[in-house]
């Protein structure tokens, strides 16, 4: 058994990563207590020493990318904080009604000004669509329109948005779909754009939620809120799906997926960034609707998530003069941090984006899959 930084220098190397070398993706360190903060602290430890300034990275979306790739992150030792966190998912439900909402606190509100200057001009908070966009509206505005598309929606029809952020997907379907729509959040300040941004058309927006939902709509999308929902909730999710869904209806969910059932998420993600939060799997969802609905398409475009991750991270650093006074250095650090190692997780193939649609038994006829 080597010393601390033995250890952890080999760990990084079996991912072609050097500790203090001089490629852009290598780690920098610079305070020689992080070796021992990684084998003590594990990913969480490793989260925050970078967050204190303890070690950097040029390329961090790099480094993130060959962790990941070559599996370096599962050799990171399992410390009590990370037991902590696992026993905590696995024998309570981290996405009750209470619990839910803090994930909303914790990161969506944490400012519309921080998401108006990252987020493209809909502040569309998930991933775009670069089939042929160019630039980050063009895509997100692409992805809205397949959404749309692949709903088959029609003047006049009703849908539910679970989980509607900034209510950037109701208006573009009132306006360019002609259709009627309601949209719940659990974030007060999400609610407060998505009303302002869908005045005058026939769309209303509540802080409510997806439980509390006992209508009926034509069609239900939910983008970017099954990675909220939880495993021990997802039956419960297309229950209520389910439920609101009209007989001939169609439901179409845009999620981040992972290669296998997990009950937790990464300590530092559940700490930092989304609290109770976890991605789903094929197995975990497919198990889910059993016998509720017919599985119609299952459209995989999670590398488009990586350019998306990217865009943000981008905008987000040539915004930061706009945003330093308020939220600080260490901010800084976190954020750029969270986009970096969400980039890499869809450049690795570690997670995917998932579109899957969903019809109810007594809907007849083909559908009709759309690209």
């Amino acid at each position: 058994m080597g010393s601390s930084k033995e250890i952890v220098t080999n760990m990084f190397a079996s991912g072609g990563i050097t500790v203090n070398g001089n490629n852009p993706w290598d780690l920098q360190v610079r305070n020689p207590k992080l070796y021992d903060r990684v084998l003590a602290g594990g990913s969480l430890g490793f989260g925050e020493a970078y967050m204190e300034g303890w070690w950097d990275c040029e390329a961090l979306d790099e480094f993130f990318f060959r962790v990941q790739y070559h599996r370096v992150d599962k050799m990171i030792p399992r410390d009590l904080n990370t037991l902590k966190y696992f026993l905590k998912a696995k024998f309570s439900n981290q996405q009750t009604k209470s619990k839910a909402k803090e994930v909303a606190h914790k990161h969506y509100d944490i400012g519309n000004d921080l998401f108006e200057l990252m987020l493209d001009k809909r502040m569309i908070y998930s991933c775009a669509y670069w089939e042929t966009a160019q630039t980050l509206d063009e895509a997100q505005e692409a992805k809205l329109d397949l959404i749309c598309r692949k709903l088959k929606l029609e003047p006049g029809m009703s849908l539910l948005d679970i989980g509607c952020g900034w209510g950037g997907l109701l208006q573009y379907a009132a306006e360019k779909y002609g259709v009627k729509g309601i949209g719940v959040t659990l974030s007060e300040e999400q609610a407060i754009i998505a009303k302002e941004i869908n005045k005058g058309l026939p769309v209303e927006i509540r802080v409510q939620d997806y439980r509390d939902v006992h209508e009926k709509f034509d069609r239900i999308v939910s983008v970017g809120m099954l990675e909220h929902v939880g495993y021990r909730n997802y039956r419960i999710f297309m229950e209520r799906v389910n439920e609101n869904l009209a007989d001939d209806g169609i439901c179409l969910l845009h999620t981040i997926g992972g290669n296998y059932s997990t009950k937790v998420t990464d300590p530092w993600i559940a700490k930092y960034i989304f609290p109770n939060g976890m991605l789903p799997s094929a197995a975990q969802l497919s198990t889910a609707w059993q016998g509720l609905f017919i599985l119609e398409d299952w459209h995989n475009f999670g590398v488009y998530y990586d350019r998306t991750c990217m865009e943000w991270r981008k905008k987000f650093e040539q915004s930061w003069p706009q945003l330093n006074v308020k939220y600080g250095d260490t901010f800084y650090r976190m954020w750029r941090y969270y986009l970096s190692a969400s980039a890499a997780s869809f450049r690795s193939r570690k997670n995917h984006l998932w579109h899957i649609v969903l019809t109810k038994p007594k809907h007849l006829g083909l559908y009709k899959s759309i690209r």
